[in-house]
């Protein structure tokens, strides 16, 4: 049975990716910032038929990280990360780089010795179009684009690094999405679009390293 552990599985996205892997047979390590939001994600799972374990985890503290229990993993989805926009804080700086940035490198860094283990390891990276160098498609605060960068320098460097012990690192640039609505050429991207994405690549044969999703921006349809 293939593990995975979610990062801000307790909505949203990342509530979709632990459903989906778990409807395909995978034992899911949902976290989230708060136990209840993780808990609620493990009921839908359970109630759905399938596996998961709830686990309280905040990226932007570094304690809460070395804390989390994890005994085995095979695919680690790096999915939480706490959007800004607006007029913000410091303090709300500060969470938003340190839980993005700071928090996904301690944590992966933490559980590479399991993923080294697994016969089938991938790491995946939701990070955004705010993390393309060049790009200024999402609506984010400047300090969101900064972390997401950070992210992606990270996974880059990653993926070249880790690519002879065949441990593939899977990073996505979706533009800003809605969780819901239609799928069609002319509609906003949505969420269950991405999270067909991550299943596509970390199903492929392991000979194939996908390193990166980039996606075009919606422009109106020609007649």
């Amino acid at each position: 049975m293939t593990h995975v552990l979610v990062t801000g599985a307790g909505r949203d996205t990342g509530r979709k990716l632990a459903l989906a892997f778990a409807a395909r047979g995978a034992h899911v390590l949902a976290t989230a910032r708060t136990r209840d939001a993780a808990e609620e994600t493990v009921e839908l799972i359970h109630a759905a038929g399938g596996r998961a374990t709830a686990a309280v985890l905040d990226l932007a503290d570094p304690a809460s990280i070395e804390q989390l229990p994890v005994e085995r993993l095979d695919v680690l989805v790096n999915s939480g990360a706490r959007y800004l926009a607006g007029e913000v804080s410091p303090a709300d700086i500060i969470d938003t780089i340190g839980g993005i940035a700071t928090g996904t490198v301690l944590l992966t860094e933490r559980l590479l010795p399991l993923l080294r283990e697994s016969d089938a390891p991938d790491i995946v990276n939701l990070i955004s179009a705010a993390g393309e160098p060049g790009q200024h498609r999402s609506e984010a605060h400047a300090a969101f684009y900064a972390a997401k960068h950070a992210q992606a320098g990270y996974a880059e460097i990653l993926s070249e690094r880790l690519r002879p012990e065949g441990i593939r690192v899977i990073s996505l640039f979706p533009p800003d999405f809605t969780q819901t609505g239609p799928r069609h050429p002319g509609s906003p991207l949505t969420a269950d679009s991405v999270v067909d994405c991550v299943l596509f690549a970390v199903t492929q044969p392991r000979d194939c390293f996908i390193r990166a999703f980039y996606f075009e921006q919606l422009a109106p349809l020609h007649p």
